[in-house]
């Protein structure tokens, strides 16, 4: 999952009583590209799609970085993205046979037998330098500074792009992204493939009587005993309100992304819905051991053991994949489509 706002508010739970997260070399497997609007049936959350048309680099190219710095590019030859969303988004432009490595939260399946070169959620400058990279991207959430900074006192070009938020941010990055590799035309195909694709989910959901549901979105680690309540901030507000949902959290008045949870604050959410990680509802026992968390039992959500889960590594990626994020909110919220 993404190290984003996640990580800090884990942390200062942890500080306070007691963590967050997300080739073969190969990426340009997968399925071709579906027509604008339409998803390939064989995507699915633990692979990525690359563009049907594989990009030739226009190098060099002088981008600005998040950071405050330019930074001149010029080879792609061996790429290590710093972030699992980074990841999806190189390989999903057609690049994935120059990634060299990936960070933790890179689980999708081109990626996965790629060189570890983070520890925990820090980068290893020694494994990323190791590898000898051409360019490395990261975003403002890459850390420890001192590993950023060995990585560029080394020489290597070290792109730094802004994260995503919502779902406005999405066309956004992967423009940053591609314009760091050269690749300016793949990444405004990529964007409107993208965009449409979000639209068409958008378009699907069921017209509904009544007041939309409200979902909150509960980050939960059960071996680690973190739980936590997702606000205005967590990132999960742009989704469900995309989906037709209210965040509850939200709407209750937080304003903060995370708050630890308690019985108060979520009888006082009242979701019609929980949205949990994949792996977060497994460290929990599933549904059975969510509903025994502070509160859940009485919101009419543990009532009617109406649980929504998401995979760990897409849900707040908001990248190329967000498309299918979403279908799978609705279709959980809603039930199947016709």
């Amino acid at each position: 999952m993404r190290r984003t706002r996640l990580a800090g508010a884990a942390a200062a739970v942890l500080a306070l009583a007691l963590t967050a997260a997300g080739c073969g070399a190969g990426g340009g497997g997968g399925t071709s590209a579906a027509p604008s609007g339409q998803r390939s049936g064989a995507a699915s959350a633990d692979r990525v799609e690359p563009l049907a048309d594989r990009p030739v680099p226009r190098l060099p190219v002088t981008v600005a970085s998040a950071d405050g710095t330019e930074v001149t590019v010029t080879s792609t030859d061996r790429i290590v993205p710093l972030t699992g969303s980074l990841s999806e988004i190189v390989f999903t432009l057609g690049l994935g046979d120059r990634v060299v490595a990936r960070d933790i939260t890179a689980t999708f399946e081109q990626a996965a037998a790629l060189p570890v070169v983070t520890r925990g959620h820090d980068v290893s400058a020694e494994s990323v330098l190791s590898l000898k990279p051409t360019l490395v991207i990261a975003d403002t959430s890459t850390g420890p500074a001192e590993s950023v900074g060995q990585i560029r006192d080394a020489g290597i070009p070290l792109v730094v792009v802004r994260p995503a938020r919502n779902l406005e941010d999405v066309g956004r990055r992967i423009g940053e992204v591609a314009a760091a590799l050269g690749v300016d035309g793949a990444g405004e195909e990529l964007k409107r493939r993208t965009a449409d694709r979000v639209a068409a989910v958008r378009e699907s959901i069921p017209a509904r009587e009544g007041p939309a549901l409200r979902v909150a979105f509960l980050y939960v680690r059960g071996s680690a005993a973190v739980y936590l309540l997702g606000g205005a901030e967590s990132g999960a507000a742009s989704l469900l309100e995309a989906a037709g949902a209210v965040d509850a959290g939200k709407e209750s008045g937080l304003t903060k992304d995370f708050t630890p949870l308690t019985s108060e604050a979520l009888v006082k959410a009242a979701p019609d819905a929980i949205l949990v990680m994949t792996k977060g509802l497994e460290s929990v026992d599933g549904v059975e051991g969510l509903v025994k968390l502070p509160g859940v039992a009485q919101t009419p959500a543990g009532m009617d053991r109406r649980i929504v889960s998401v995979d760990d590594g897409v849900l707040l990626n908001y990248g190329p994949r967000t498309d299918e994020v979403l279908d799978t909110l609705v279709r959980q919220l809603y039930g199947e489509r016709t």
